[in-house]
């Protein structure tokens, strides 16, 4: 088979994982600009907040979903080149809506006085985002399908936390390029993205490859005898399969935790150089350099992780490790941190977060690739959207909560704790989680490496 080999097996991830490194460099590219876009095209945060927020609306409405059932009927290569492409097509609508020459244009001036007095430009790159985002989400989902295809009885763990190490570099790596490349153009908002719309395309020519590479591998399968060029009744995906999903206990267990500790993550990061400036007293450059040695402990973490799980399994145990390690740094944001005397808190702030990207390799490492072991495959892309589509929901409501909180106690005690209360949900549903797998044997504190003589 041809994944038996091993270059192409990890060519087949480097091509599908660049696909998604560019993703994450352009869900970012504008995050270092705000300040810029706000001046030269008359934004202000209320606007750059919906811009935000409009990735996920339409996922979040349904589309998600849908992402599921025309992954799990078309197949991973129609689906990921459909999902590559929309990347493109929301990114280019979103470099028009942000271009210099679009703000003279009459199409511009109806979009500014049209619904609310946000700028035609902020509605035009919303638009824009939308469609990018459902693009984005459908890529994220088909990529992990793709790999629990081509990792199957192999390392499925380590291609799953390689791809997502390569994913986080990518937001990395755009907060250093994008105010380097729009202040060798002049302070350009453009610049930037366009840069890194060129760069979708390029992704999208990387999927089409790797498209070539799976038929070819599909063939071999047929030719073994362990698939079929038509699929039997049995195994063709229909529309009432999704009822299996959501009877499944394993299936909720799974996504509750995966939405309880994504909303203690993702929502933090948003506000974590801010809480670092106001607790410790520094400037917001400081704040968000001390806060940088998240992600890339973060990155070089879950391929070492996955590994383990690989060779040594403990999956289930992981997830309730990481899910305690989240609680204890929170609880310490909120209570120690702020105590700690100078300069010491500096030091404290940088091991708190070290340790809190520690928790952040655990869990997705153990996550994803125990997906596959609990769900049929021919309904596994259903099952990652779903999954995906409870986690936007909770991406999209927290931190409009802790926003409230925030304004409305004036201080960041409260929102840790909220943090740290999403990290007790977690470990109780890892613990549940554990212990039905315990009961039923779905195998995930086993290795995912299966060896030929078993």
């Amino acid at each position: 088979m041809l994944n038996d080999s091993v270059v192409a097996r990890w060519t087949a991830l480097i091509l599908i994982a660049l696909m998604m490194f560019f993703a994450y460099m352009f869900v970012d590219v504008m995050s270092p600009l705000k300040s810029l876009i706000e001046s030269a095209r008359g934004w202000d945060s209320g606007a750059f907040g919906t811009y935000a927020a409009s990735e996920y609306i339409l996922n979040v409405c349904g589309f998600l979903i849908l992402a599921g059932i025309i992954l799990d009927k078309m197949g991973i290569r129609f689906t990921g080149t459909l999902s590559a492409s929309l990347m493109v097509l929301g990114a280019a609508i979103k470099f028009v809506g942000v271009s210099e020459w679009f703000q003279g244009t009459g199409f511009n001036a109806w979009l500014d006085s049209w619904w609310t007095a946000m700028p035609g430009s902020a509605k035009m790159a919303s638009l824009g985002f939308m469609i990018f985002g459902c693009g984005c989400e459908m890529a994220g989902t088909t990529v992990s399908k793709s790999i629990a295809k081509w990792f199957k009885g192999k390392e499925m763990a380590l291609a799953m936390g390689l791809e997502m190490a390569i994913a986080r570099l990518g937001v990395f790596a755009v907060m250093w390029l994008a105010p380097i490349i729009s202040n060798s153009f002049d302070q350009s908002v453009v610049a930037p993205v366009g840069f890194c719309t060129v760069l979708l395309l390029i992704g999208l020519i990387n999927y089409i490859v790797f498209s070539v590479m799976d038929s070819k591998f599909d063939k071999q399968l047929v030719a073994a005898g362990m698939a079929t060029e038509e699929k039997s009744p049995e195994d063709e995906f229909h529309i009432r399969d999704l009822g299996k999903i959501f009877s499944s206990k394993m299936f909720w267990l799974v996504a509750l935790l995966c939405v309880l500790y994504y909303s203690a993550i993702f929502p933090f990061q948003r506000y974590a150089p801010n809480y670092l400036e106001v607790t410790l007293g520094v400037d917001n450059a400081t704040a968000s350099q001390l806060f940088s040695f998240f992600p890339i402990l973060a990155m070089c973490l879950t391929p070492l992780l996955g590994i383990f799980l690989d060779r040594k399994g403990k999956g289930a145990t992981m997830l309730m490790l990481g899910a305690i390690i989240m609680i204890v740094c929170h609880l310490s944001f909120a209570f120690i941190l702020p105590h700690c005397p100078q300069p010491h808190n500096k030091w404290l702030a940088v091991a708190l977060i070290a340790i809190l990207g520690v928790s952040f390799s655990l869990v997705p490492a153990a996550l994803w690739p125990s997906v596959p072991k609990i769900i049929d495959e021919k309904i596994l892309g259903s099952a990652y959207c779903l999954i995906f589509w409870v986690q936007n929901i909770g991406l999209c409501l927290v931190p409009l909560l802790i926003g409230k909180v925030l304004q409305s106690t004036g201080g960041y005690l409260a929102p840790m704790i909220i943090f740290s209360s999403f990290g007790i949900l977690a470990f109780i549903f890892s613990f549940l989680l554990k212990s039905e797998d315990r009961r039923k044997g779905y195998g995930l504190e086993l290795p995912n490496v299966v060896k030929k003589d078993e």
